[in-house]
């Protein structure tokens, strides 16, 4: 499996906003991941929200936003990030996960705007990307995204935006494949949480 991070913590990068009204608090409601129009798009989002969010899991998994999409054709990926042919390139299906710590020492501190470093989220993403590459599925990438997360209105912390992407040679089998490849990206971190 393909897997990368990076960083957009400017004044002009996009925030996990935890303080949205449309929050679905899958800790307390682990039946409601079904429910998701996201996952009605792709069931096994449903399965991947309740281990993020299970008893066990080190996340408290901002569902709301989450979403599931098919990258137009026209678009087009690169086959070369994908490890896979032109062929299997020609449908891919993409979804985005929001990830917040259950705790504030998950990455060792709260977000310091004196500090444009958060290396203990750093150190996190390397470490997962790491074990995701180690993977032998072709045709998927996961890319981390660490920013700003607004978890209260005065609180900032940081946050994890997962973009986990699948391709293949027809439509059906990108969705599939990006089934895999979400089931993969959650036993990669350990959250094998028992859903309750």
């Amino acid at each position: 499996m393909e897997a990368d991070w990076e960083i957009e913590i400017g004044p002009e990068a996009p925030i996990v906003d935890a303080c949205w009204e449309g929050l679905v608090d899958l800790r307390v409601h682990p039946e409601m991941a079904g429910q998701l129009s996201e996952a009605a798009a792709l069931p096994g989002l449903a399965d991947a929200l309740r281990r993020l969010n299970g008893s066990v899991s080190p996340f408290w998994t901002w569902t709301s936003k989450c979403d599931v999409w098919q990258i137009p054709e026209e678009d087009g990926i690169d086959p070369y990030e994908f490890d896979a042919s032109v062929e299997e390139a020609r449908y891919a299906w993409g979804c985005y996960i929001d990830l917040l710590p259950v705790s504030d020492q998950q990455w060792g501190h709260r977000w310091d705007p004196q500090n444009n470093t958060p290396l203990a989220a750093v150190a996190w993403c390397k470490t997962i990307c790491s074990r995701l590459r180690s993977e032998p599925l072709r045709c998927c990438r996961v890319d981390l995204v660490i920013r700003k997360a607004a978890i209260t209105v005065e609180c900032m912390d940081i946050g994890i935006t997962a973009y986990i992407t699948a391709c293949a040679s027809d439509s059906v089998l990108a969705k599939q494949q990006l089934t895999c490849a979400l089931r993969q990206f959650v036993d990669g971190f350990g959250a094998r949480a028992k859903v309750e």
